[in-house]
């Protein structure tokens, strides 16, 4: 999936700012992204103008006005020498770029580029037998401009205040476009498609499905499957079985199409693939859950992948370290090594009337054996409640009281097996008081949709994570990581290095397999942030 990027135990009292490791991933994101820049600058500086020409032209195209100082600074680094021209003329990365421009109907925006006909007039002037110099001035400035407002809006999105109405606690990329512009002009046109763009690769992979969804749905061959009064099994024969069919084939997951009644092993396979897709339990059974998937117009799953595309944009571009990401509404972990996905493991987050935060850390510490400080809120709402019933609640649940705070008691439960951190937590110091942790309810990790706890992260493979954590240490074998989880008396290990960890919020992804997965908006995020980008 992404690569980058229980009830019961949240609400410790860790106080600790976060700014210091979000500062540190932003430059770290910034010095990764220009380490892969191949070139300096470009090649065509025989030709030079004054940079008093970039006041005129600005305020002659007021629009450009905001780029003006990424448009001074990449031209101030040149020593004001022409970019997109050589002493043959106009050089052929201009037509590829201006190529790009004129499609951004599948790049997730509802904008267009400013003086876009502009443009195209300078263009077609600038191919004429006799060009002034003023048109080679105004096309070469327009290019660049331009250049920046596609970045602008392509590539970075919509401003930080956006991200934060949403709840994107996550710091935003930062990259360097004026390096990247340098880098386009130094790559050999037929090469420049391998150039690593400055956004997230799901960006990329999203953008490939937008145009597909966008295409079925020009077609109108969306309609809607008619609902099943019972399941559908293999070897059932309905014409719902031909309306199935066709959608399936549609969507990709059936290769071919016979158009037949039957449900045979082909559509089971096909079904299969569908719910996997989905976050369905895949036994490839078709109720009115995975029926009601089915028939989520095209144009919905349009307006999901358009904001999706716009969250791909905020995140960063790639890392090369090991890092975490929890994508919430996946209800799933991912560890990762550069980028590359080493393994993923189910994991319960939050209830949407206590939601897991959107934000990134760094994990510092693995607590075996961990007590669980029940937060104030849980002791007034539910604890003593409890205690109030039966006398013997705190006994019963290996619970105790270490001392009262206006008047409420402070209560902690204590390590074991039935702890509702389980054996191991991991810390990453943050201002939401949450983190991963094991969970003595292991049977909610079979269930499809998994939002039941208080807000912190339960993980299916608790131990695998220590080891992953730990590895470069030879003290922590399997059997002391396991000894630590069973010894009943807290431990705490902090780690040499800190591993960032990202917790995101996804509701569209490509999986590793290059499949298009879709989730359910169990925060009921998207649609706020589609009437932000004014998708209807």
């Amino acid at each position: 999936m992404i690569s980058l990027l229980p009830f019961q135990g949240c609400g410790q009292d860790r106080k600790n700012a976060e700014k210091n490791s979000i500062d540190s991933l932003r430059n770290r994101d910034l010095n990764e992204w220009s380490k892969s820049i191949p070139g300096s600058f470009s090649s065509q500086t025989n030709s030079k103008f004054d940079s008093l020409e970039i006041a005129v032209f600005l305020k002659k195209y007021p629009k450009l006005k905001k780029y003006e100082k990424n448009v001074s600074t990449f031209y101030s680094h040149r020593n004001m020498a022409f970019a997109w021209f050589d002493k043959e003329g106009l050089i052929e990365h201009a037509s590829s770029f201006t190529d790009r421009m004129r499609n951004l109907q599948y790049d997730g925006v509802n904008k267009e580029l400013p003086y876009a006909q502009v443009l195209d007039s300078l263009i077609y002037e600038s191919s004429l037998e006799k060009v002034s110099d003023e048109t080679v001035l105004n096309l070469e400035l327009m290019l660049t401009a331009q250049y920046f407002a596609f970045a602008d809006i392509v590539w970075d999105g919509m401003d930080q205040s956006v991200s934060s109405k949403v709840d994107w606690n996550l710091p935003r990329k930062r990259v360097s476009y004026e390096e990247f512009l340098d880098s386009i002009l130094e790559t050999a046109p037929e090469q420049i498609k391998e150039l690593k763009r400055p956004v997230n690769r799901q960006y990329g992979l999203l953008r490939k499905f937008l145009q597909k969804y966008s295409e079925l749905d020009e077609t109108g061959k969306w309609f809607e499957i008619k609902a099943v009064n019972k399941s559908l099994r293999p070897g059932d024969s309905s014409v719902v079985v031909v309306q199935i069919k066709q959608r399936l084939n549609d969507l990709g997951d059936l290769k071919i199409n016979d158009g037949g009644r039957i449900y045979d092993s082909e559509l089971e396979k096909a079904v299969k693939s569908f719910q996997q897709r989905h976050g369905l339990k895949d036994d490839g059974v078709v109720g009115k859950t995975t029926i009601a998937e089915m028939n989520v117009p095209f144009k919905q799953r349009i307006k999901q992948l358009m904001v999706n595309m716009e969250r791909s944009r905020w995140v960063p571009v790639s890392l090369n370290s090991d890092y975490l990401v929890v994508n919430i509404p996946e209800f799933k972990l991912h560890v990762n090594s550069g980028d590359k996905l080493l393994w993923s493991c189910n994991i319960v987050v939050g209830k949407p009337i206590h939601k897991t935060a959107v934000f990134s850390g760094k994990l510092k510490y693995v607590v075996f054996s961990p007590y669980w400080n029940v937060p104030k809120s849980i002791v007034i709402n539910e604890v003593l409640k409890d205690m109030r019933r039966d006398r013997n609640y705190l006994e019963k649940h290996n619970m105790e009281i270490t001392g009262y705070r206006d008047g409420i008691p402070e209560i902690r439960q204590k390590p074991g097996p039935d702890n509702s951190l389980g054996l191991v937590k991991f810390l990453f110091p943050n201002s939401y008081n949450m983190y991963l942790h094991d969970t003595p309810a292991k049977s909610l990790f079979n269930e499809s949709s998994r939002a039941f706890s208080h807000g912190c992260m339960r993980i299916q493979e608790p131990f695998k994570l220590a080891q992953f954590l730990l590895k470069n240490d030879p003290y922590w074998d399997d059997e002391k990581i396991n000894a630590a989880m069973n010894a009943g008396t807290e431990r705490t290990v902090t780690l040499n290095e800190g591993v960032p960890v990202f917790i995101v919020y996804f509701t569209a992804f490509v999986d590793r397999d290059g499949r298009i997965n879709f989730r359910k908006d169990i925060y009921e995020r998207d649609d706020r942030l589609a009437e932000m980008m004014m998708i209807k």
